[in-house]
């Protein structure tokens, strides 16, 4: 009985006040300078007056309101990053669907001058799923470490240098959010005294509803607008952004020799898209480094000619606690695993840099070699012969 006495006392005092005074307002700037950060030479995010790296909890026993505020920081990051590929990086934006109306929702991808042209070398860069917006690794790592290690930036300065043309994919911008209009509020319908059932439903409906609103003002008094999700076509997924710029792009460019990074998520994409597009891909990709790929060649029908293809031309730098490079004991029969030199997932990539731009120079000569000696044979593909003696590396 002290029980609900108690509930009988809390229902009486108004939660909603209560809870408000204590979390401001869920509204947070919309620049870094609004925010009182910026970027230094070093690429690191620290506060303009105290040079203080970021601080998550900038508010104790305030968890949701800091959650949010680090959301709002993460989206100025992801157009920050997107400034620098088109101002530092020279990327262009390309829109998706290529053939996009006025009224659907787009998506775009950054091409470098030459990623369409480039004859002998094009890099492809797919990161994980998640928060991540082209351009990103980890969204952790530039705010909390840096932008070299979080963003794609030292991969597409080197592979420029290196004369490849860069393309850099965009696989979770999936949907539209639009605010979801209001319900109308039925009308009440007259209670007919025949039907006593349906009368104590909707009064068991009733109860049961100021329980729940009960709980849901104490647990989130600041409501969160309501929003609904528009897919982008043909880009509703990162498996489908992925074979959507394979066959609109990637399928359509000049380079001879076609080079992949996957991260974690994008390495279970490039698997699905060897599914659906195993001659194409086999014929053009090069080399396929791999930074702890969550693929799965068994629950993903991957076949046994995938699987060949894999453990010859890809390699997965996983997170693990050996010296970078170690061969780790692979787990399925597909590509060989090394140590990124990290236990920390989103590293692998920033940790494994200089190794996969060695693999990729390997694989390349590797690849030439063996064109030289097969190139009396005439079975090579069409492709290949086209761009036969372009590459002028």
């Amino acid at each position: 009985s002290l029980f609900f006495a108690y509930v009988n006392l809390l229902s009486r005092i108004d939660l909603d006040e209560l809870m408000k005074k204590d979390e401001p307002p869920l509204t947070f700037p919309k620049t870094l300078e609004e925010f009182e950060y910026t970027f230094n030479e070093q690429g690191q995010l620290r506060h303009t007056t105290t040079g203080e790296a970021f601080v998550f909890n900038a508010r104790e026993d305030l968890h949701r309101w800091n959650q949010k505020r680090y959301e709002a920081l993460g989206e100025i990051v992801t157009q920050y990053v997107y400034e620098l590929l088109e101002k530092k990086c020279n990327m262009t934006k390309v829109i998706l669907p290529v053939d996009v109306t006025e009224e659907e929702p787009r998506s775009f991808i950054y091409l470098s001058a030459d990623a369409m042209s480039n004859p002998a070398k094009l890099l492809v860069l797919i990161q994980g799923d998640g928060v991540v917006r082209a351009g990103q690794w980890a969204r952790r790592l530039i705010i909390n470490q840096d932008l070299d290690s979080g963003t794609q930036i030292p991969f597409i300065t080197r592979a420029k240098e290196e004369g490849y043309g860069v393309m850099v994919l965009n696989p979770n911008e999936n949907h539209l959010e639009v605010e979801r209009p209001a319900k109308p509020t039925p009308l009440p319908s007259p209670e007919a005294s025949d039907e006593p059932a349906e009368k104590r439903e909707r009064k068991d409906d009733r109860e049961s509803k100021k329980k729940r609103d009960f709980y849901e003002k104490y647990r989130n008094p600041q409501k969160e607008r309501e929003t609904e999700q528009i897919p982008i076509r043909e880009n509703g997924s990162p498996e489908e952004h992925l074979l959507y710029v394979w066959d609109h792009f990637v399928s359509n460019a000049a380079a001879r020799n076609v080079f992949i990074v996957a991260h974690s998520y994008g390495g279970l994409s490039l698997v699905e898209l060897m599914c659906q597009r195993e001659a194409q891909v086999k014929d053009r990709v090069c080399a396929v480094a791999m930074t702890d790929s969550v693929h799965n060649i068994w629950h993903q029908d991957a076949s046994k000619s995938i699987q060949e293809w894999l453990q010859q031309h890809c390699r997965n730098w996983v997170s693990s606690p050996e010296p970078l490079d170690t061969p780790v004991e692979p787990m399925l029969p597909d590509c060989p695993r090394l140590s990124a030199g990290t236990e920390r997932h989103e590293l692998t990539s920033w940790r494994s840099f200089n190794s996969i731009f060695q693999f990729f120079s390997k694989a390349l000569q590797t690849g030439d070699e063996y064109e030289e000696s097969s190139n009396t044979v005439t079975t090579r593909s069409s492709h290949r012969t086209k761009h036969e003696h372009n590459h002028d590396d």
